[in-house]
């Protein structure tokens, strides 16, 4: 079972960090990533690592402004998020999968949280 939390309010600019952890299973030896999913819209791809961290990927709408990283030792995955943009608001969604690396798409997760809601004002 994973868990996201970190989410709420902020000005556009401002910070957020995400974090997720897992429970019942080592986080570790999953590959992870980031989605979300504004209301009306599709769920789409935010970001993702490779289980060892030796590998990462972003969207492109978020390239240079967002940070996935993980503390194995901890059983977490973060995702900073600088510079957040109205756009950015969604409910965000940590996944893990059993591959070195999931990538972007959805298909390739096997284990979900439950979100956590980003919303950025303008």
């Amino acid at each position: 079972q994973l868990q996201a939390s970190g989410g709420g309010l902020v000005q556009a600019g401002g910070s957020l960090r995400l974090s997720c952890a897992a429970s019942g299973r080592r986080f570790s030896t999953y590959a992870a990533g980031w989605f979300r999913q504004a209301p009306g819209k599709e769920r789409e791809f935010v970001a993702a690592i490779s289980w060892s961290g030796s590998r990462t990927g972003y969207a492109d709408s978020v390239n240079g402004r967002f940070t996935i990283s993980r503390e194995n030792a901890k059983d977490t995955v973060s995702l900073q998020m600088n510079i957040l943009k109205p756009e950015d608001t969604a409910v965000y969604y940590c996944a893990a999968s059993r591959r070195i690396y999931g990538g972007s798409y959805h298909t390739e997760y096997d284990y979900w949280g439950q979100g956590t809601q980003v919303t950025v004002s303008s």
